[in-house]
């Protein structure tokens, strides 16, 4: 993984375990072991979901570019969809609170989702190839004229 890619991963998966920590322990304040253990769940099904999308949207990226919006747009309905059907799945669990289980889900989510902002508005990522002449002018180059 180039070191741009697990910079970007590293810096979204790092606030979203922390949003998860403290969902954590709220839920395990509020609904017990079963509220803990549903937060974490959610948690680590957000980070898995987000970060193999991640993974794929950049491997998009670097292969089909022009693909690179379309692409985007399609994994994140479908991430946000499959979300939605494991909070439907398990929702009458006796695993796990349900109730913390979304919750975290969704927040786990928005921090994810805040953070890939962030990061992406931080990254000086070029988007135009520097050129080896790009610093010679037509009065050094010579004319072939």
């Amino acid at each position: 993984m180039p070191s741009n890619d697990a910079r970007t991963l590293l810096h979204t998966a790092v606030p979203t375990a922390a949003a998860g920590v403290v969902a954590v322990a709220v839920s395990a304040a509020l609904a017990g072991g079963k509220g803990a253990i549903g937060a974490a769940v959610g948690t680590l099904v957000v980070i898995l979901f987000m970060g193999i999308g991640l993974g794929v949207l950049q491997r998009t990226a670097k292969s089909m570019p022009h693909l690179f919006q379309a692409m985007g747009l399609v994994l994140y309905t479908t991430e946000l969809l499959l979300l939605f059907v494991f909070v439907a799945a398990f929702q009458d669990t006796t695993l796990f609170n349900p109730r913390a289980f979304a919750a975290s889900l969704m927040a786990a989510t928005l921090v994810w989702v805040a953070a890939q902002i962030r990061v992406h508005m931080k990254t000086k990522i070029l988007y135009v190839e520097p050129d080896s002449s790009a610093g010679k002018t037509p009065e050094n180059m010579g004319s072939s004229t």
